[in-house]
């Protein structure tokens, strides 16, 4: 026996459809309607913005329209499948977006990003500048970077602390900025760059570089 859909659901819908099979145009939405519900449920925990779970479910919608349906054996699974990967990779492409704004930002203003009395309000910019200061800097270019733009230690301070000269120290700076300009990284251990990052944080907070100084001469 058929069932009348007599409720509203989504773009494309029309009042006094007949349910049918998925693989029908009016089956198939007819499944959708159905489910909506838990795929926005599964959408919005997601992505944790009911806007762009609605997004997700539109973009659902458009590839059940085009599937194959009459080759999909259990469509709510379908659905809920596709709904997570769509919802994934609008998580993913949004902290790319993030994390290359962030990038740019600390590579056009190191000085900024640094500052440690920035440092409570601009958390994710300096995590984000470590992460890159660890990819693409050497430990001497990095530990040279760190104090003398971050805390601002003379020269001949920083070459006693990394045991070189202060020409070399001068040189490790101009590298390290001219290599924050460069996207080539190396891959970078978490453990190190947490160890970094809390270092950094203490330090900038407490106003003790000790802690920070010994995390850099040991990378």
């Amino acid at each position: 026996m058929s069932t009348i859909i007599d409720r509203p659901g989504f773009a494309g819908y029309r009042r006094g459809e007949v349910a049918e099979s998925p693989s029908t145009p009016v089956g198939g939405l007819s499944v959708f309607i159905e489910g909506r519900r838990r795929l926005f449920g599964i959408a919005y925990r997601i992505l944790g913005s009911a806007a762009e779970a609605e997004d997700v479910l539109q973009d659902v919608w458009v590839r059940w329209q085009t599937c194959d349906r009459s080759r999909v054996r259990e469509p709510m699974a379908f659905l809920a499948t596709t709904t997570t990967r769509a919802s994934i990779n609008v998580l993913q492409s949004a902290r790319v977006r993030r994390e290359t704004s962030v990038g740019q930002e600390f590579e056009a203003r190191p000085n900024d990003v640094l500052d440690p009395a920035a440092v409570v309000e601009r958390d994710e910019e300096l995590e984000r500048a470590t992460y890159l200061m660890m990819a693409r800097l050497t430990p001497a270019e990095r530990a040279a970077f760190v104090l003398r733009v971050g805390f601002d230690y003379p020269y001949p301070h920083i070459a006693a602390v990394i045991e070189t000269t202060e020409p070399a120290v001068r040189q490790l700076v101009s590298r390290a900025r001219k290599h924050l300009a460069i996207a080539k990284e190396r891959v970078v251990d978490p453990g190190a760059h947490q160890r970094l990052l809390r270092a950094f944080r203490n330090a900038a907070r407490e106003g003790d570089a000790a802690a920070l100084e010994l995390v850099l001469t040991r990378a």
